[in-house]
């Protein structure tokens, strides 16, 4: 396995779309709904879905897109800011450490182009797994967010997580 990050192309759109759209393809802790079908082709169009404030990177390992990361800047206060970033594996990837090493290599990417100091990700406190896998690639557990996030018709409690700058080394 050799997991890289690159730029989405316009060919890994339905990919995204997958990953986003089908609740065989979401899993459990990512299926919000179904979305436009034009939504992620325009901002593709418009940006590549890469900004000053934020984007999407396809996971690879070689030429086999096996899911993405995402991750958009959040106002800390008026002198700084930090990333808040997340990923889905595709079903068919998932339990090959790709998510681990694909949070690891976000992170580096992320603290070596911006002066953010701090990235935040948050799970679901039932998806143990995304909680190894934040823990693997040496993200902290700050606490609980009760009531945190709302889906499937109910609230769910969810788990903070992040690292800084200085967790690196």
């Amino acid at each position: 396995m050799t997991t890289r990050l690159r730029p989405v192309a316009e060919d890994d759109v339905p990919f995204l779309h997958r990953l986003m759209n089908d609740p065989d393809s979401t899993g459990d802790f990512q299926w919000y709904g179904f979305q436009g079908p034009h939504r992620l082709r325009a901002r593709w169009a418009e940006n590549g879905m890469l900004s000053d404030e934020g984007g999407i990177l396809i996971i690879a390992d070689g030429d086999d897109a096996v899911g993405f990361v995402s991750w958009n800047r959040q106002i800390a206060n008026r002198a700084s800011f930090y990333w808040s970033m997340g990923l889905i594996v595709a079903p068919e990837h998932r339990g090959r450490g790709y998510g681990t090493e694909a949070q690891k290599l976000i992170a580096r990417y992320l603290f070596d182009h911006s002066l953010a100091n701090r990235i935040e990700a948050s799970t679901e406190i039932t998806n143990v797994a995304e909680q190894r896998a934040l823990e693997k690639a040496g993200f902290t557990r700050e606490g609980v967010l009760r009531g945190g996030g709302f889906r499937a018709g109910q609230w769910h409690d969810g788990v903070l997580y992040s690292m800084i700058r200085s967790d690196l080394d």
